[in-house]
């Protein structure tokens, strides 16, 4: 039975493919798009979630400043205020990624595509091949899982650490280092 896969023109792209197949990265709300002080300040204070953003960012007014400021776009307020209104809009914008689950850190990894380690080359996943597996319980996944909860973790920087952590854990440095030099790989969780 054959499990999640991702595919990419690398393996860190497959990786990425697949870790988002499983769980959701850091992003952005579409619908948080003003950039006046008053429309961030109005869309905040339609939700419960906006209210704690402005919380958590350190605004602490009364309600009649709050209705005061609600009701005239041009009210004057100071800039340290229209400061913390912004911080909490972009705070409330970002939905933090989800962690990466155990079930993947610990999962079986079978690589397709194009190897190489010292003077051996080869296409594994094939007939003549069978694909590089790793077994990701016994590797480091700290950075990975930092650059990813940050929602900066970017295909090349999977790939090194892919190579350096996980797969030099699990079977060693290699012949002469892992290089993974094709245009097209397969990436299976098991």
């Amino acid at each position: 039975m054959a499990g999640p896969t991702g595919h990419g023109r690398s393996l860190g792209a497959a990786l990425s493919s697949l870790l988002r197949s499983q769980v959701t990265p850091r992003h952005r709300l579409s619908t948080y798009t003003a950039k006046h002080w008053h429309a961030q300040l109005s869309q905040l204070t339609a939700t419960h979630r906006g209210y704690q953003a402005l919380a958590d960012a350190g605004l602490h007014v009364t309600t009649k400043t709050l209705i005061n400021w609600l009701s005239d776009p041009e009210y004057n307020i100071r800039r340290s205020y229209r400061d913390l209104i912004h911080t909490a809009y972009e705070n409330a914008a970002v939905v933090p990624a989800d962690p990466i689950p155990d079930r993947f850190k610990n999962g079986q990894f079978e690589i397709s595509g194009l190897v190489k380690t010292g003077d051996d080359e080869r296409e594994r996943g094939n007939r003549r091949a069978a694909p590089l597996r790793i077994d990701g319980s016994r590797g480091y996944w700290d950075a990975i899982e930092e650059l990813w909860l940050a929602g900066e973790l970017t295909d090349d920087d999977f790939e090194d650490h892919f190579i350096d952590d996980i797969i030099v854990a699990d079977i060693g440095e290699g012949t002469d280092g892992w290089e993974f030099p094709g245009a097209v790989y397969a990436v299976e969780l098991r």
